[in-house]
């Protein structure tokens, strides 16, 4: 077919007021066309990615956002990760946000336990928040959210209060601490499209036991990670692709007794020590 549609289409954006959607709407149709043609796409395949996308939109909720899921399991979150945020190699690597997110997560003191009654064995996490030079970022801003040893995140479950999230300000050496569960190695939502396209492709749906971070303080690039537990058998596989060398980290079991904060636990727990390195704004690339 002749390329007259392609630039046609292209050339119908010229008059967009804003430079970059004129250059990445006429990026994308390019993209878009050469792709159709070069696997012959036919009319049924059409209809039936229409059917894939529209249905992947009637999933999606508040709480569940399918076309994050999508983008995480074609591996377009993670590059434009790469893409995007351009750290130094002193700070710690990035990954995927993830579609379990929540704004508004409760305020917890350092040391504080937010589990809150979710099943797992309880769990020790600690570190320090550091800028690139290894010095203290004091009062930063520390986002954390995590699934339950059945591998649900609160939001997946039918709760009056949130479980394994919240949020905390490091202390003046940068210090965090909490107590969560032990994550676990778990599935992605799989019962909707995002589950038909890993079937069809003969794809597992795992993802490695992981905790998620966000955090941000003033003059610093908002840093959205994970870290992983080390030795679980799908850091090699992960669904969507986020796991990074640098951000495993050793969990360490511990029999019953007295953590190091003092607290009396009355049955085996674990702890994971990882700090978390932000680089400066100017030192952003």
């Amino acid at each position: 077919m002749s390329d007259d549609l392609t630039d046609e289409v292209v050339a119908s954006f010229d008059g967009s007021p804003e430079a970059r959607t004129k250059e990445v709407m006429g990026a994308l149709v390019r993209h878009l066309h050469a792709f159709a043609r070069e696997v012959d796409l036919t009319e049924e395949e059409y209809f039936r990615g229409i059917d894939f996308l529209t249905r992947t939109g009637q999933i999606s909720t508040t709480t569940r956002q399918e076309f994050v899921l999508l983008a995480d399991v074609l591996g377009l979150s993670m590059l434009t990760v790469g893409l995007d945020t351009r750290l130094p190699p002193e700070a710690t690597a990035a990954t995927v946000f993830g579609p379990f997110f929540v704004e508004g997560s409760p305020a917890y003191a350092l040391g504080d336990d937010i589990a809150n009654g979710a099943p797992g064995t309880p769990c020790l996490v600690s570190g320090r928040v550091l800028d690139t030079k290894g010095q203290p970022v004091g009062g930063a801003l520390l986002e954390t959210w995590q699934a339950d040893e059945d591998g649900f995140y609160d939001v997946q479950k039918d709760l009056d209060v949130p479980q394994n999230r919240g949020h905390f300000t490091t202390d003046a050496e940068g210090n965090f601490s909490f107590w969560s569960v032990r994550p676990v190695a778990y599935p992605i939502p799989d019962d909707g499209p995002v589950g038909e396209l890993l079937r069809a492709g003969g794809r597992g749906p795992m993802r490695p036991a992981h905790i998620h971070f966000m955090v941000t303080a003033p003059g610093y690039t908002r840093l959205i990670t994970h870290i992983f537990a080390a030795g679980d058998e799908h850091l090699v596989d992960d669904a969507v692709f986020g796991v990074k060398d640098s951000l495993i980290a050793e969990f360490t079991e511990h029999r019953a007794g007295t953590a190091p904060d003092g607290r009396a636990v009355d049955q085996p727990w674990a702890s994971v020590q990882y700090d978390l390195v932000l680089a400066a704004t100017e030192e952003t690339l």
